[in-house]
């Protein structure tokens, strides 16, 4: 190790920065083998709410921020200085519902090269646990990866192959204990789970130390679900029934509905039908109830408002994205099917659906006011949603549904982080937290669109400069324009939609 790293690293012992920094001094990996990096006079938006904070300066040490500050910036000898005049810095974001990481050559690339340094991972199977392995052991740049469990359904169930049917409350709390046995982070949970299933997989997780996330359970109410302390409830599909005045209504029609083994699609067309609908009876002592108790819960809302505008679009919208070039030949194809199944055709069914979003934006804002839980996540790999921008477009959604550009920052960043339970190591640009941030061209907090000028992104400390991610994008172009690349599961994802 240089003297001058040596020097640097003494002084932060000394307690230069004025905190203990565990995992940075000398004789760890971190400081025998990370390079310092130094990113001066930068505009911080730090992931905390605070306002942007002018001409600051921030040390990195291999995977750690080492220092943040205003005044002279420590000696560092040499350590790559990055000029920020002019520029805006961010916590590195988090996708916090995606797909298909074990599409190595596409999706991992595709999410660092626009600033996505964190995923949560919502279909946990092997191959993309050992994505993950690989990540982890520094052989596959990528996202750091929060992984689910496999999805845990019922015997009738809209997914394929390796979805985990269970029947009984012995086979959920067995899929439970197989999963954390695998390496889950969570369990995740699906749309046709009975409700015994439910509560013996919301005991079991909490005998096994996890949390549980997922669909709506159909045959349970979303108070119901978070009583039993479900996390997150994805997609926000049911919210607009629960915020209805026919809310008991409705409840009571779908658990009084059996699910058609020979058409199980018809009773999730049953309850999208009976959600457009709901949005003509909203009642606002039923909504503030409904997100209080949420709130008080501590469920958490991941409105995937990415994939939901999709959806909601005639197909004709999306077959001329300049983005289609960076996904695999047959991956498009599926797209091409599968949105036919969920866009609207005729005026009627547009103006439904385009009611239908509106409606959802709005109750996106009151769940805000109502101090519930929100992370922002895009559910890539469906129809037309795109890992890595695609978050470009969660942010701007969120925006557009009242949130503040600062505030919809904070749901990829700080409550990201504060979800996962891991506050202490990510989120906010501060002493000691993982060195992942993004080095914007423009202020995020004057127009939220400028998450997508990016001139730098920095994962566990490594640079990602402009030529840097160029190469990456290069690269994904020609994984993605060569015959075959995705495996039999994204193509089958494709096809159906949400999950």
């Amino acid at each position: 190790m240089g003297s001058s790293r040596r020097e640097f690293l003494r002084w932060l012992a000394a307690g230069g920065t004025g905190v203990a920094l565990a995992g940075l001094l000398p004789g760890t990996a971190a400081a025998e083998t990370g390079a310092i990096v130094v990113i001066t006079h930068v505009t911080l938006i730090d992931g905390t709410g605070s306002a942007p904070r002018r001409d600051v300066s921030v040390v990195l040490v291999g995977d750690r921020i080492a220092w943040v500050g205003s005044g002279p910036v420590p000696e560092t000898g040499g350590a790559r200085v990055i000029d920020g005049r002019g520029k805006y810095l961010t916590p590195g974001l988090w996708d916090m519902h995606t797909h298909g990481a074990d599409l190595e050559e596409i999706v991992p690339p595709l999410h660092l090269a626009h600033g996505v340094t964190g995923v949560r991972e919502m279909w946990g199977y092997a191959e993309n646990r050992a994505t993950k392995a690989k990540i982890e052991r520094g052989e596959l740049l990528g996202p750091r990866v929060v992984l689910a469990s496999g999805i845990v359904d019922g015997p009738v169930t809209l997914l394929g192959p390796p979805v985990l049917q269970v029947s009984t409350e012995a086979e959920a709390r067995a899929a439970v204990r197989a999963e954390k046995a695998a390496g889950a982070d969570l369990v995740k949970t699906y749309s046709y789970l009975a409700p015994e299933a439910v509560r013996a997989i919301a005991d079991e997780v909490r005998a096994q130390g996890l949390r549980f996330s997922g669909h709506w359970p159909y045959k349970l109410s979303h108070l119901e679900a978070s009583d039993l302390g479900q996390h997150s409830l994805e997609h926000f599909f049911g919210v607009s029934i629960h915020c209805s005045s026919r809310r008991d209504e409705i409840l009571a029609r779908l658990k009084a509905t059996p699910y058609d083994p020979a058409a199980p699609r018809d009773f999730f067309n049953l309850a999208r039908r009976l959600e457009f609908e709901s949005v003509t009876t909203y009642d606002r002592g039923a909504a503030r109830a409904y997100f209080e108790r949420l709130r008080r819960n501590g469920t958490w809302h991941s409105p995937t408002l990415t994939i939901n505008r999709v959806v909601t679009q005639p197909a004709e919208t999306h077959q001329r994205d300049p983005r289609l070039k960076y996904v695999p030949v047959d991956v498009r194809e599926s797209w091409a099917v599968g949105i036919e199944r969920f866009a609207p055709k005729t005026p009627a069914d547009i103006a439904l659906q385009e009611r239908y979003y509106r409606e959802t934006l709005r109750l996106v804002g009151v769940a805000h006011e109502a101090g519930v839980g929100l992370i922002g996540g895009t559910d890539c790999l469906n129809p037309y949603t795109f890992p890595g921008s695609g978050l470009h477009e969660e942010l701007a959604s969120l925006v557009e549904a009242g949130l503040s550009p600062v505030r919809a920052l904070q749901t990829v960043t700080a409550d990201a982080a504060r979800f996962l339970g891991r506050e202490g190591t990510s989120g906010t640009v501060a002493v000691g937290k993982e060195a992942d941030l993004v080095l914007l061209d423009a202020d995020p907090a004057a127009d939220i669109r400028n998450v997508a000028k990016i001139d730098t992104v920095i994962t566990r400390g490594r640079v990602l400069d402009r030529a840097e991610r160029r190469r990456m994008l290069d690269a994904v172009e020609a994984a993605a324009n060569r015959p075959v690349t995705a495996n039999a599961r994204l193509r089958s994802l494709a096809r159906r939609g949400c999950c």
